[in-house]
């Protein structure tokens, strides 16, 4: 079969090629970061949103060139990957390093970059038919800081929680931040339906600043949905009436259980549907 091409610093390469050398920061220090996205009917999904979440996290790592990659750039990119693989749907990562030599201290920072993506058969959200079942994963909490919200290559918690994930026989996790309230999920943001009240953990508990994030907190107001961006005891868990997941990638999706707790998915459907307007 042949390989799906990528792209690697604006050059087309099937994806099985050996681009990266032992002195690449993002492979000895995690230096970087990546943005995770959908393709939809060939074209990009909220790249407005992708862009500006890009740049500044960028800035933020003092990343140089994030002026680079808007939104045109970004569009550009991803459709013309998205028409040499041939493909109509699918999930995107496009990852920035710096690409520089030197040990901790970088003796640059210049922008390197590698965009990917796999194919995909939707063409709009679903939400799941078989709602998730998760757990609390609390051996590696998340430091709260201001490289908290960003999606650095700096992975190993969330490796760490996919493991346990997997050992348990679990569909995903929540995770803690080191205050012990609930931060994130493995790959998602969290939003829990408690009594007619919508909430999230706030950008100050640590999570990532999620594009769906911020789309589904623009749907809730929109719709006069009650909404607050919160500090949130786990133990909210246990009686919250629905909790789903959001990214990207993926839109939303319902969590049907946590231990013996069962919840709804009224809000969720509801949520998706609107989403899907956009």
């Amino acid at each position: 079969m042949t390989p799906m091409l990528i792209n690697f610093n604006g050059e087309l390469v099937p994806s099985d090629s050996k681009l990266l050398t032992i002195t690449n920061r993002g492979f000895r220090y995690g230096d970087g970061l990546f943005e995770s996205m959908r393709l939809m009917k060939g074209q990009l999904k909220f790249p407005e949103l992708h862009a500006d979440r890009l740049q500044r996290s960028m800035k933020a790592l003092k990343i140089d060139g994030y002026s680079q990659l808007d939104a045109w750039f970004l569009k550009e990119k991803v459709e013309q990957l998205a028409s040499r693989n041939k493909v109509k749907h699918g999930r995107l990562r496009l990852t920035v390093y710096r690409d520089a030599e030197g040990f901790y201290a970088p003796t640059q920072n210049k922008m390197g970059y590698c965009l990917e993506l796999t194919p995909m058969d939707e063409p709009r959200y679903f939400l799941n038919e078989k709602g998730l079942i998760l757990d609390v994963f609390t051996e590696v909490p998340k430091p709260v800081n201001y490289l908290s919200n960003i999606k650095t290559c700096s992975s190993l918690p969330l490796v760490m929680a996919g493991l346990f994930k997997v050992q348990n026989k679990l569909d995903e996790v929540f995770l803690v931040n080191q205050h012990g309230n609930l931060c994130e999920a493995g790959n998602s943001n969290i939003f829990v339906w408690y009594k007619s009240h919508l909430y999230t953990p706030a950008l100050s508990e640590g999570c990532v600043e999620g594009v769906m994030r911020n789309i589904v907190i623009k749907l809730a107001k929109q719709s006069s949905i009650p909404f607050t961006e919160a500090q949130i005891n786990p133990d909210i868990l246990y009686e919250a009436d629905e909790v789903f997941l959001t990214n990207a990638s993926r839109g939303i999706q319902w969590v049907m259980g946590f231990g013996v707790k069962r919840y709804f998915n009224q809000l969720s459907k509801g949520l998706i549907g609107e989403l899907n307007k956009l």
